[in-house]
């Protein structure tokens, strides 16, 4: 078996249904002799992520833990399982496209040394999000992350290399650190070097992994050429617990790899106020009323709608139709009409500040999406 599909899962039931589909899509567009796996692990969810799972993907190994074992452990116990040559560390609030195990398995993307690949992520409004290829985050670097100084100089690899700013989101290349969204490397890697360190439960794991692997000679890798959707924090309200976690596996990482200083610590905590502050300012969320829904189906669908409504049927028709007008647009896509890579492209090609972009489930019968990378997304019944 060439690839497993490592899916760890808390309490985002319709996320995970979604993620699960994207997933088939991209196993079923790998050529014939390919052979893959879906493994979801749940994490002892509350909601009827399990019961939905056995109804609807029964073929699909799903792990029930009894308690919420984090992130860390939890991954280590489906990778324990998986069987594919290849892992894909995978968050259930993505959506990848048809394109991107095909793209990322190329052979001549694994030479001998290396040691993770990651690809472009963007988010529920097509915007790019830069943690999809970082820099070793150390003391300096840290600095220059939480007090926003790579915003000043992005060309000065004094400051640009916590978001690997050498790198542009359209190029591929090497780069340190890689997110635990969407981590591919070979199994064997993964279990040599020991998995996820559980000693952390989360946060800085995709950090100490990435570190790890950089650290027993092999390179990472950035490939931008296929792109996937992740929400972010569907599993995770940014709520005083988690800054605390957050603050606490930084600690976990500096104390593991790097000299321990009373500066350090006393540098760190105050950060780590500055970062909560900055994070709490930007989830204050602004009410944006819908004034118009563009729905993209082959066939006119019975949605529950509270605008005007006009159906297209090609994502060509598009073209022109609200150029010159400034409305709030919310675009809706039938998933069983168009492919992921479809709509991930036409969200990275359409950006703008008056879009908002749901999917449309079918036949679950729901609407699905987020409209601000550092809140919750939004799903409703249709």
């Amino acid at each position: 078996m060439q690839l497993s599909v490592i899916i760890l899962n808390y309490n985002v039931r319709y996320f995970l249904e979604q993620c699960v589909r994207s997933v088939q899509k991209a196993l079923n567009h790998m050529s014939p002799e390919f052979s893959g796996e879906i493994i979801v692990i749940d994490n002892h969810s509350s909601d009827d992520s399990c019961t939905m799972m056995k109804a609807l993907f029964p073929e699909i190994l799903l792990i029930e833990n009894h308690q919420n074992v984090g992130f860390t452990k939890g991954n280590n116990i489906g990778v324990a399982k998986a069987k594919g040559e290849y892992i894909c560390i995978l968050n259930p609030d993505t959506v990848v496209a048809e394109d991107t195990f095909s793209k990322l398995l190329q052979k001549e993307n694994w030479i001998s040394n290396t040691g993770i690949i990651g690809c472009k992520l963007i988010d529920g409004v097509g915007k790019f999000l830069p943690e999809s290829k970082r820099g070793v985050p150390t003391p300096w670097v840290s600095f220059t992350k939480i007090f926003g100084l790579y915003h000043f100089f992005p060309k000065s690899k004094w400051f640009n290399q916590y978001y690997a700013q050498h790198i542009s989101e359209n190029e591929s290349g090497q780069i340190a650190i890689l997110v635990g969204a969407f981590m591919m490397m070979k199994r064997d890697l993964y279990l040599n070097i020991g998995g996820f360190d559980e000693d952390c439960f989360m946060y800085s794991d995709d950090i100490d992994l990435s570190y790890r692997v950089l650290q027993e000679g092999f390179k990472n890798k950035y490939i931008s050429s296929t792109t996937i959707i992740h929400y972010k924090g569907e599993s995770t309200v940014r709520d005083g617990t988690y800054f605390k976690r957050f603050s606490k596996s930084m600690q976990f990482f500096y104390k593991k790899h790097f000299k321990k200083s009373l500066f350090f610590d006393v540098f760190m905590k105050l950060g780590s106020v500055a970062f909560t502050v900055l994070k709490m300012k930007q989830q204050k969320k602004t009410i944006r009323k819908i004034e118009a829904y563009i729905v993209f189906s082959k066939e006119e669908l019975n949605l529950k709608l509270d605008a005007s409504v006009t159906y297209l049927s090609s994502i060509e028709l598009f073209k022109g139709l609200i150029e010159k007008e400034n409305k709030n647009v919310e675009i809706i896509f039938n998933t069983n009409d168009f492919d992921n890579r479809e709509i991930i492209n036409f969200m990275q090609s359409n950006r703008n500040s008056n879009f908002t972009y749901k999917n449309y489930i079918n036949p679950s019968g729901y609407l699905i999406g987020s409209n601000d990378s550092n809140d919750r997304g939004e799903v409703k019944l249709v």
